[in-house]
């Protein structure tokens, strides 16, 4: 699969397990694509992000993934609906850390010793990103390809960047529409 990936996709995915590691973390999540993705000043991605102001809002969107971590990695539509049913999922963190400390509901806590294995979603991931670059015909699968499918992929990442404007039109427009010769111009073969 990796043979696919241009040198930005290579570099964002071991971006993403850098995070994992300096958060010793028990695995590499979407969160951690995200981070890397973030983090990168260069590339198809990079561009997109910075179009999208995220940049600006990475504070932002730190706190809002710590909060989704903090909720045991509900969305912020699994917390609303569970409102809507009169449960205050807040509440409950704050029970829960009250008689088990801080950070008990975190599933990406570490747990032992060794290589990093990537989560169900995370895999989900840079799956979608290598559809999403066979559909648009592309020969190889880029950062802004994974950018793309964290977009795609239900999950806190989507809910995070779509609070901020970064959806799947967003970030296709930033990309592809009116603006096809800046951000193509940042294109590599491999």
């Amino acid at each position: 699969m990796f043979e696919r990936f241009t040198k930005d996709a290579r570099r964002a995915v071991t971006g993403a397990v850098t995070h994992a590691e300096r958060t010793d973390a028990a695995s590499v999540t979407e969160e951690h694509l995200l981070l890397a993705l973030l983090d990168r000043q260069e590339g198809r991605a990079a561009f997109a992000v910075a179009s999208l102001g995220l940049v600006d809002r990475r504070a932002a969107v730190e706190a809002e993934l710590a909060t989704a971590r903090r909720h045991g990695g509900l969305t912020r539509a699994d917390t609303d609906a569970l409102a809507g049913l009169g449960i205050d999922v807040t509440e409950i963190v704050a029970r829960v850390e009250e008689a088990h400390g801080e950070g008990a509901l975190d599933r990406a806590r570490r747990r032992g010793a060794g290589r990093r294995p990537f989560t169900r979603g995370a895999k989900s991931v840079l799956t979608r990103s290598l559809r999403i670059a066979a559909g648009r015909g592309d020969r190889f699968m880029g950062d802004e390809h994974l950018l793309l499918a964290l977009t795609a992929c239900p999950g806190v990442a989507a809910d995070v960047l779509a609070a901020h404007g970064a959806t799947y039109a967003t970030v296709t427009r930033a990309l592809y529409g009116g603006g096809e010769g800046e951000a193509g111009r940042f294109k590599e073969a491999g």
